[in-house]
């Protein structure tokens, strides 16, 4: 009896996370930092954020590319610069620049030249893709077992997944100042609200992309959707914290431009590229974490046994805390 009542307060018989009691949230968020630090996280963060910063030239010139099929450069480059308000000043800035140069070479492409092309930016994204990939299996404690063409068209999808959100994203968020200023010019709580429903949208279309990446990453049986919104949900609303209050540091505290001169801009985007990388791999710890809090399976299909569910997250339950 006392065995069953410390299983029901560490949820042992959850089948979703919701079901899990406070006790036993603490045991999973206190063991998802411990493997955050036993996983390295900080450093793979970081590779990660490197291969990112490798990436965006060739994500830039994809959107410019894909978008500007149906958009004018000048069109492409405001909406753009729309999706990167949210970034601290002087990465904003830096991504405004190599979008020009973007905007500028890509300009006047058509037909196959246009195809090579966006296939070569293409190329580039997936090496970020495949560095999420990587961190992602590390996270979930997983080792990579498939093949290079199963992986690497894994990683197209997520590229091109990306580029698309990202397009669909600047369409949307570009025609809120358009909506605010049209809607109502006297009414103050009108653009208010209408900015509040943007950061929403951003958050909710964050967590969705994030609880993608954690389903379909990692070379693992699938997770229920259910196993994998709370770390989605924590890393979409800590990533816009963490976006806000690094961009205060960076205008009123960080003197980055002091620090390293003509490569303060670059640095500030790859401090918070790394600091988005390492909130979205936490994310994905705390995912693994309430998995294995329960012995229920958690991975898509009919229920199996543990040891058998193709995940070790499914198959193992973590020891008592």
């Amino acid at each position: 009896m006392a065995e069953q009542k410390t299983d029901d307060r560490r949820g042992l018989q959850a089948t979703k996370p919701t079901a899990i009691p406070a006790p036993g949230w603490k045991q999973v968020l206190v063991r998802a930092w411990r493997e955050a630090s036993q996983d390295n996280l900080g450093l793979i963060a970081s590779g990660v954020a490197f291969c990112a910063v490798l990436a965006l030239v060739p994500a830039l010139g994809a959107i410019v590319m894909t978008y500007g099929l149906v958009a004018t450069p000048e069109t492409v480059a405001s909406n753009v610069a729309s999706l990167t308000a949210m970034m601290p000043e002087d990465a904003a800035r830096l991504i405004g620049e190599q979008l020009s140069n973007v905007v500028h070479t890509s300009d006047g492409k058509k037909g196959i030249g246009l195809f090579v092309a966006l296939a070569i930016a293409l190329y580039g994204v997936m090496k970020g893709a495949s560095a999420l990939i990587v961190a992602l299996n590390i996270a979930y404690d997983e080792e990579e077992g498939r093949g290079f063409f199963r992986l690497n068209f894994l990683a197209f999808k997520i590229a091109a997944g990306s580029v698309t959100v990202a397009i669909i994203a600047m369409v949307g968020i570009a025609g809120l100042p358009t909506l605010t200023q049209n809607a109502v010019s006297t009414q103050g709580f009108i653009a208010v609200l209408v900015t509040t429903i943007s950061y929403a949208l951003i958050g909710l279309v964050g967590a969705a992309l994030a609880a993608t990446i954690y389903r379909y990453g990692p070379d693992r049986a699938h997770a229920k959707w259910r196993w994998l919104t709370p770390g989605s949900i924590f890393a979409s609303l800590s990533w816009m914290v963490m976006t806000f209050g690094f961009g205060l540091y960076v205008a009123n505290f960080g003197n980055y431009d002091a620090t390293y001169g003509s490569l303060g801009a670059a640095m500030v985007l790859l401090t918070w590229l790394y600091l988005s990388a390492y909130v979205l791999l936490l994310g994905a710890e705390i995912n693994c974490e309430l998995e294995r809090q329960t012995s229920r399976d958690t991975t898509t299909g009919t229920e199996v046994p543990l040891g058998q569910r193709g995940a070790y997250a499914a198959d193992t339950v973590a020891s008592m805390e």
